[in-house]
């Protein structure tokens, strides 16, 4: 019979406390938790809010473009465009330059939507700077952006 193989909880211990991805995984669903909590009377999530914001551009983007801004496969973008299909809040068309492509844009109702949660995100993206102090917050969003 062979001897079970074990890691050692002092690994365990030194994961939790040293890993990045744990580390960053933590907090994006913290932060994701204040931004739903926020956006909840609006019935938006914190995803639902970025997707609309990247389509709040001069030309409509296509879905390569979204989902790359989004760090999101496009089968996933895909998906999450449904609901806000379904509320009136985007359009989906097919791009005249090329029929294999889509091209997504925000409807009057989307833009107006989106126009009266910007103060909401304004003020909880004001709190969190808060908690951060002596320029923490550009030294992590210029880390994580060193990330991607």
């Amino acid at each position: 019979m062979s001897k079970p193989i074990s890691v050692p909880f002092e690994t365990t211990i030194h994961v939790r406390d040293t890993c990045l991805c744990l580390a960053v995984q933590r907090a994006a669903r913290a932060l994701a938790r204040r931004f739903d909590e926020a956006l909840r009377p609006y019935d938006l999530t914190n995803g639902q809010f970025s997707l609309l914001m990247s389509l709040n551009r001069p030309s409509p983007p296509n879905l390569s473009s979204v989902a790359s801004l989004l760090a999101m496969d496009r089968t996933t973008l895909t998906a999450a465009l449904k609901p806000l299909e379904r509320r009136g809040l985007v359009t989906v068309v097919v791009d005249p330059a090329d029929k294999r492509s889509r091209l997504m844009a925000l409807t009057p109702d989307g833009m107006r939507l989106l126009s009266e949660v910007v103060p909401i995100w304004k003020k909880s993206h004001r709190k969190l700077e808060e908690l951060l102090t002596d320029g923490e917050h550009d030294r992590l969003l210029h880390g994580l952006k060193k990330l991607l």
